[in-house]
């Protein structure tokens, strides 16, 4: 999301665009704290709705959050294939125009869709490579940048309309730290989760949060605001220019282009169609393996087909608060069912209650927001939740769906852990 979203929140942060990463930093870290400690004990690649359905059991709102986490991957894919075409047509020279952009986020989502239907074996060991590469490349953008800092362009304004500015981009940029919660999504195959998955949560807060304030800060430091906003759908590759060149250009673009296609590879099937089966059918399939992948083929279509209409119908800003809101939804009533599991888990009850007060005036910060400067947002959240709800209720009272807890020493014990 950094380079997806980068140019929005610039828009709405200002010059605080640094302090506004740091601030959704603490955001991530207020879940983290409950993440970390659930993550460790509850050994489910169910995730948050392992937690949830642990603490607050099985009811119609347990049933919705499952949905609701399925739909969190559904608009990060519509988010992904904006990023995506956002630096890839200024790259070819074709206009932002909204043809252009639906004609390419069209066939970026059908190939994804093809490549995972006949094997993504290979595109998955490639992630490490992708990884390293778009970190690398912004590691250079951060070291080549940082010298031609102009201080004034990044010195923070704390008047009463550039504090409303940053808390509302530090509540839609929230979503920029929300891949540390894949990493529950996986604790059935990480070796020794008890003292890994804490880790790697609280590792990934960090590193990620760093490189989000120092690319900020390059990017702010060497472009007026002005001309950051005016090229929010690729301000990354235009802040390289003054100090990399066109071939700083070239390279912040393909590494934009890895990194959302990347992503966008991993959302479409490793991660949603898995989370459409939870949502579906009420349990998690073992493991991603594609023999249990195809057990819920059509949640590849739909998930996709959901996206890319996403896509079409709101611009990337409503789509970036409205996975915000989503996300923060479901992060709430983890807090709310880590309350009720403290005493069998651990965790500190001030420390659980301060951190949802704070969440839930985060989620309704987000709708404030959505409600002032983007309404059509606030009635995509809106249609999202009920939609989601009124498709449990469904599901539930049709079909007779109930959501299972996995025995998560017998499947831990079955799976065989990354090292």
């Amino acid at each position: 999301s950094i380079f997806s979203i980068f140019g929005f929140g610039a828009q709405v942060a200002g010059s605080d665009l640094p302090l506004a990463f740091l601030l959704s930093g603490f955001y991530a870290m207020i879940v983290a704290y409950s993440y970390s400690i659930l993550g460790s004990q509850i050994i489910s690649n169910a995730g948050p709705i392992g937690f949830i359905l642990k603490g607050m059991g099985d009811t119609p709102i347990t049933g919705a959050l499952s949905i609701l986490f399925w739909l969190c991957y559904v608009v990060s894919i519509a988010l992904l294939s904006k990023g995506f075409t956002g630096y890839f047509l200024p790259l070819v020279g074709l206009e932002l125009s909204y043809l252009n952009s639906s004609v390419v986020e069209f066939f970026l989502i059908l190939f994804f869709v093809v490549l995972n239907f006949f094997g993504s074996k290979a595109v998955g060991r490639s992630e490490l490579f992708i990884v390293i590469t778009k970190v690398s490349i912004l590691l250079l953008f951060i070291i080549a940048g940082f010298w031609t800092i102009k201080g004034e362009n990044i010195q923070p304004r704390f008047d009463a309309q550039h504090s409303t500015g940053l808390i509302s981009a530090s509540v839609i940029l929230f979503l920029s730290y929300m891949g540390f919660g894949l990493i529950t999504n996986a604790s059935e195959n990480i070796e020794n989760p008890k003292k890994n998955v804490p880790k790697a949560i609280w590792l990934s807060i960090l590193i990620v949060m760093i490189i989000y304030i120092l690319v900020s800060l390059v990017t702010l430091g060497n472009l007026s605001l002005e001309e950051v906003t005016a090229a929010k759908e690729n301000a990354l590759a235009i802040a390289s220019k003054p100090f990399l060149g066109e071939f700083g250009f070239l390279l912040v673009s393909i590494g934009a282009l890895l990194s959302t296609a990347s992503a966008l590879n991993a959302g479409i099937f490793g991660g949603a169609n898995v989370a459409y089966s939870l949502a579906k059918d009420g349990e998690l399939p073992r493991f991603f393996e594609r023999k249990v992948w195809f057990r819920s083929m059509e949640g590849l279509y739909i998930t996709a087909g959901l996206g890319f209409l996403f896509a079409l119908l709101f611009d990337l800003g409503s789509i970036a608060t409205i996975t915000s809101s989503v996300i923060t939804a479901v992060y709430v009533f983890v807090i709310v069912s880590h309350i009720k599991l403290r005493k069998e888990y651990g965790g500190n009850l001030i420390i659980l209650l301060v951190n949802l007060i704070i969440l839930v005036a985060v989620f309704i910060a987000l709708l404030r927001f959505q409600w002032q400067d983007h309404r059509a947002a606030f009635y995509g959240t809106m249609m999202t939740f009920s939609g989601a709800l009124i498709t449990e209720y469904f599901f539930r009272w049709i079909r007779n769906r109930t959501l299972k807890q996995r025995n998560e020493i017998k499947f831990k014990s079955q799976s065989k852990p990354y090292k």
